[in-house]
């Protein structure tokens, strides 16, 4: 549950939904809107915060980081883990590293027809 939670919190600041200096809800709040244990939140908000994306001032709260291209970065990382995905079905298949550029290569063309 805590992965949804932290996914969910990820994508609002990807999106531009809670920009940088945003104050999340507090853990106990979070907690009571998506019925989980406090321990659950915390725990996700303690990732986030390792992860650099929130920061929590003891006392006031915890808001979104103000790193710079957030949002930038989160999606970097989310083509990264599609872009694994990808390379671990091409080996299943037999495929070498050419193969998989030339499909992600024709993949591009027809989305965009033909730009590159």
């Amino acid at each position: 549950m805590y992965l949804q939670i932290t996914e969910q919190i990820r994508h609002r600041i990807a999106v531009g939904d809670w920009p940088p200096g945003h104050e999340l809800p507090s853990i106990r709040t979070l907690a009571a809107e998506t019925q989980v244990s406090v321990i659950t939140v915390k725990r996700a908000y303690a990732d986030l915060e390792r992860e650099g994306l929130i920061v929590t001032r003891q006392g006031r709260g915890s808001f979104v980081s103000d790193g710079a291209d957030l949002g930038t970065r989160l999606h970097h990382d989310k083509l990264d883990e599609h872009l694994l995905a990808a390379a671990d079905l091409g080996r299943v298949l037999g495929l070498t590293s050419d193969d998989l550029a030339s499909r992600l290569r024709n993949v591009l063309a027809k989305s965009h027809g033909g730009d590159q």
